[in-house]
Parts: C-alpha cells; sequence; structure tokens
C-alpha cells in the first residue's frame, strides 16, 4: 500500500477527526466497506455502526448513527448525522 488516505469525520457540531490514515472501515447502508490510499470514487449513505481509522497499527473507533460517505480523489469524508468516538 503506497501513501496515505486523507479522512475527515463530521457531525453537525464539529469536526471529530482530519487527518492522514492507512485504512478506514465504515458501515455502508448496503454493507459495510473499507477505504485504502487510491480507492476509486464512490458515495453511500451510511446506517448505525462504527467507523474504524488505522493509523500506524492503531484503531480509533467512532460511533455513527446515519450520514454520508464521499470517496474522491482527495480522500474520504464522512457527513454523520451523531458521531462520537467509542
Amino acid at each position: 500500500m503506497a501513501g496515505k488516505l486523507h479522512f475527515s469525520l463530521v457531525s453537525p457540531e464539529r469536526e471529530l477527526f482530519s487527518g492522514e490514515v492507512d485504512q478506514v472501515d465504515a458501515p455502508g447502508s448496503e454493507g459495510d466497506f473499507g477505504v485504502l490510499p487510491g480507492h476509486a470514487p464512490f458515495m453511500t449513505a451510511l446506517r448505525e455502526g462504527e467507523v474504524r481509522l488505522f493509523v500506524g497499527g492503531k484503531v480509533t473507533t467512532y460511533d455513527v448513527r446515519g450520514g454520508f460517505a464521499d470517496v474522491t480523489p482527495a480522500g474520504l469524508t464522512i457527513l454523520a448525522e451523531s458521531a462520537v468516538e467509542v
């Protein structure tokens, strides 16, 4: 795997995370998915579940309740209806 993925997690209250990660796993409305650097662009709705960030062997987990995920060449942005760090 080459490079890092820029990831932003935003809730209505504030931005919870913005930075470079190795991988993000998220609960899509049609099933869980993972995003690595260089992933093909797509957009999907999110269901309730956990978003996991992988950075240098460390995993950080956020509980999300709905929202959208948008993968672009610039990275992944999750706009969550509600999100809190677990």
